[in-house]
């Protein structure tokens, strides 16, 4: 059953009560995400509850003092928030040695824009001495005001009710073309939202992507990300994407890693039962937010309203955003990866949890035929016994049972379940 909204006057942030727990028992905790995506905000509300100081490196005085002087920068620090830590690389020696010389918990809580551990921090630099934790734009169930989603822990269960009206889901294709960074829910004119994405994406490519590495071409780089949001949903070819920019295939690669470690896109991999084969099979690329594909792609909410068509490929990306997030937020790990045969049978998205496989298929459609589970019970098969469930998300109003481990189920369930 839906679940009743958090009274609260401000969005709540899922991540919080991790973070929190945390830094009950771990020197340095670390959040990490895209640029605007509302670290800045949660790490000064807890500065203010936890009395650290609070110190920004987007502060050109801060951010000089601590590459100039890493070590003289902390020497005076006790506990501290330091937002931004990307932009002091140097620091990271001095941090390190701060908490290996006071090993008290919840010391230091550090943001930071980029992935730390692709690029900027080895990862046994701060080994035993670090949790890091990711803080994506609003999912829809913080915008809803709802407590966080057991759709995960239903689903690796496999067992979502066999017949039950929800009713449709409310605004999807605004939900869509929206997606979750904080500062669009103060826009509510389309063409403001359009514009300060469109401004987003430029800054990323232009400015963001020099402080963790050295980019010579960023107008390719920004030229790359346009014609990366037409391929998304689909397998990366790294010749395609290169053509039309006149680099080559290498080159695509490091722009997609760095977008990658700025939490702009991720490359989903292809799923086998032999985990070698794995890494050798295809990925897909996917953007972590739907509202910057759709500002990429150019695409309104009339456009969809005129055109359908135009909202699958959204849809795909939305679903996988707020898995995404929920992922972050389960207690244990789960993988996402995309199934394809050598049939060309296709799901779009697997996820794996110790052992156990569920398959989530999306359709924009309301209406289903019983064709549509054939990527899954395909899934089914090659996974055998560790197959949990397999989930068709549509656009329509009940959850159903569609035979043994199908079920077939609004997308507000990933937020209202």
């Amino acid at each position: 059953m839906p679940k009743t909204p958090m009274p609260s006057a401000t969005i709540q942030r899922h991540a919080e009560a991790r973070i929190r727990a945390a830094l009950e028992d771990t020197r340095i905790v670390a959040i990490v995400g895209p640029r605007q995506s509302g670290k800045t905000t949660l790490a000064r509300k807890i500065a203010d509850d936890e009395a650290m100081n609070l110190i920004t490196l987007d502060d050109a005085q801060s951010r000089q003092f601590a590459n100039n002087d890493p070590d003289g920068f902390m020497r005076n620090l006790d506990r501290a928030v330091i937002d931004e830590i990307q932009r002091a690389p140097r620091l990271v020696l001095a941090l390190k040695k701060s908490v290996d010389e006071d090993t008290r918990p919840g010391r230091f809580l550090i943001t930071g824009s980029a992935d730390l551990f692709k690029g900027m921090i080895a990862p046994d630099s701060l080994a035993g001495r670090i949790e890091t934790l990711e803080l994506l734009p609003f999912s829809q169930a913080e915008i809803e005001r709802l407590a966080p989603s057991r759709f995960l822990d239903h689903a690796f269960k496999g067992d979502f009710p066999a017949l039950e009206k929800t009713g449709p889901t409310e605004n999807l294709i605004a939900r869509v073309v929206a997606g979750g960074y904080p500062e669009i829910r103060a826009r509510a004119n389309t063409v403001r939202r359009q514009n300060w994405l469109t401004a987003y994406a430029r800054a990323l490519t232009r400015h963001d992507v020099t402080e963790i590495a050295d980019v010579l071409k960023t107008d390719g780089l920004s030229r790359m990300l346009d014609h990366a949001a037409l391929a998304s949903g689909q397998t990366v070819n790294l010749s395609a994407l290169a053509r039309p920019l006149g680099v080559d295939g290498k080159t695509v690669n490091r722009w997609l890693t760095l977008l990658e470690q700025m939490f702009v896109i991720r490359r989903v991999r292809a799923w086998h039962r032999n985990d070698l084969k794995r890494r050798t099979k295809t990925p897909k690329l996917h953007f972590i937010d739907s509202g910057l594909l759709a500002s990429l792609r150019r695409v309104s909410e009339n456009d969809i309203r005129t055109d359908r068509s135009k909202l699958g490929p959204l849809l795909e990306g939305f679903v996988f955003s707020e898995l995404s997030k929920l992922i972050g937020q389960s207690d244990g790990s789960v993988s996402i990866s995309h199934f394809r045969n050598r049939d060309k049978v296709e799901v779009d998205f697997v996820l794996e949890q110790v052992g156990r496989i569920v398959g989530v298929e999306v359709k924009a459609a309301a209406g289903l035929k019983p064709d549509d589970f054939h990527g899954l019970k395909r899934l089914k098969e090659a996974a055998g016994t560790a197959f949990a469930c397999g989930v068709i998300l549509h656009d329509g109003e009940r959850i159903q049972r569609a035979g043994d481990g199908f079920f077939a189920m609004p997308i507000s369930s990933l937020w209202t379940h």
